[in-house]
């Protein structure tokens, strides 16, 4: 999972909430099947610029990659291959351009001391 950093930075709720929501990203990060990086705001601008999006990827092998987009109104799946593939070329970009796994954990925890 790649966060960007404004929307850690971005006060929603109380600095309570907001202390809650990023101890709780840090504890996230300890699970086994979790990967957590941030996009530091120094990345300038990035391949997910445009919007949010989640590759939703299947154990079962037969069963394709898909795109989910969530929009205001609604919600769109993409399974085209063209697509998918767009959208992993995407991420891994992402994943380059973010902090490490460890480094977020540092970024996280300076962004909890600053809140």
């Amino acid at each position: 999972m790649v966060i960007d950093e404004a929307a850690l930075r971005r006060t929603i709720g109380n600095r309570d909430v907001m202390r809650g929501q990023i101890e709780r990203l840090i504890e996230a990060t300890k699970l086994p099947n979790v990967t957590l990086q941030v996009l530091p705001f120094t990345a300038g601008v990035h391949s997910g610029e445009a919007g949010a999006f989640t590759v939703m990827r299947f154990p079962d092998p037969d069963l394709p990659d898909v795109v989910y987009l969530e929009q205001l109104t609604s919600a769109l799946y993409l399974d085209k291959p063209d697509y998918v593939e767009h959208y992993l070329e995407a991420m891994e970009r992402l994943c380059i351009e973010s902090d490490t796994p460890d480094n977020s954990i540092e970024s996280l925890s300076r962004i909890l001391q600053e809140t």
